[in-house]
């Protein structure tokens, strides 16, 4: 058939989207009032002066563990980015790669993903001449690495039965563990994909994607999983030493989910209302907000300010580099 006689596709999803539209802005406006409602209700039934008698009390070697474990976890993070460097096979060194991988870490936890892992990678790997489509591969990979990790740690700790969920909720703990059977069978699919499958090349959106080899996605789940787990002996530093660590790390993968339904940034709010209510008859509420304040004390706002004076630093110096490329 020409191309010339064929008519245009009716427009019958126009309406149905238009319609979707006018809705979307007041039906988030209605989701965000109930979770604003909600933290309240959480807020009122805090007694706030057991919480800071817990936040006076931290002892500086807890503080010293969890700030070690912060960098820890945030070096496995940037070492995303060195498998991506491999992927793209771009000749960088590792002292170029891991700045960009901790300041778009921190920035990404704090202002959202677009704002660190998408809009300041592109301005950082743009500046070491790392071309837009390369710089795609490395945030496709690094969102792989990060989710198929997850997805092997919270298979484990979900099907294993370790994360009981209290009576009432809608999830129930059997229905946990198929989710947690799930997510094991998901992993399993990608890296039987990224062995067995023919077709080792796709295209979408003109952005060109390459299954990585088994070897390399071994090595994503394994950071992906580390990483999921250093978060979770973080906050587990920081909490009433009587809870278990499997337990601190199935409410974390639990509230990491909430996080990204909600898509507010940081997760403010949903963290410690995801932790409140699951460890609620484990710990007493104040000690569990005073745990999860310095935790974003220390794994969230204290990265985030070293990570601007990091981030001005590379700055200045792309900025003498092309002055003096423009002096005679």
């Amino acid at each position: 058939m020409r191309h010339s006689d064929a008519q245009p596709a009716p427009h019958s999803d126009t309406p149905r989207k238009s319609h979707w539209h006018r809705w979307k802005k007041p039906l988030t406006m209605l989701f965000f009032l109930a979770l604003i409602v909600l933290f309240t209700m959480l807020a009122q039934r805090i007694e706030w002066g057991e919480v800071f008698d817990n936040l006076a009390d931290f002892k500086v070697r807890t503080l010293v563990i969890a700030s070690g474990l912060t960098l820890l976890s945030f070096l496995v993070y940037a070492c995303y980015d060195l498998i991506g460097r491999t992927y793209i096979r771009q000749d960088l060194t590792w002292r170029q790669i891991l700045p960009v991988g901790i300041i778009s870490y921190a920035f990404n936890l704090n202002l959202s993903a677009w704002v660190g892992g998408v809009a300041m990678r592109y301005r950082l790997y743009s500046r070491l001449g790392v071309s837009k489509s390369n710089i795609a591969k490395i945030l496709g990979l690094s969102l792989a690495t990060n989710w198929f990790g997850y997805m092997v740690i919270a298979g484990a700790v979900f099907s294993s039965g370790l994360v009981r969920m209290p009576p009432g909720w809608k999830l129930s703990s059997g229905a946990l563990q198929g989710v947690g059977v799930l997510l094991l069978l998901l992993s399993a699919g990608y890296l039987a994909a990224c062995r067995f499958s023919r077709r080792r090349e796709w295209s979408i959106r003109g952005v060109e994607i390459n299954l990585p080899s088994l070897h390399m996605a071994v090595l994503q789940l394994a950071l992906g999983a580390l990483n999921w787990s250093l978060m979770a002996a973080v906050i587990f530093t920081l909490l009433p030493s009587k809870l278990d660590y499997p337990l601190v790390l199935g409410v974390l993968l639990i509230s990491a989910i909430a996080g990204v339904i909600t898509h507010i940034p940081a997760g403010l709010g949903v963290l410690e209302a995801v932790f409140v209510a699951l460890l609620q008859h484990e710990a007493s509420r104040g000690s569990l907000v005073a745990g999860l304040l310095a935790y974003r004390a220390i794994y969230f706002l204290l990265p985030l300010l070293i990570t601007v004076v990091m981030y001005l630093v590379l700055e200045a110096k792309a900025k003498s580099l092309r002055i003096s490329k423009k002096s005679p």
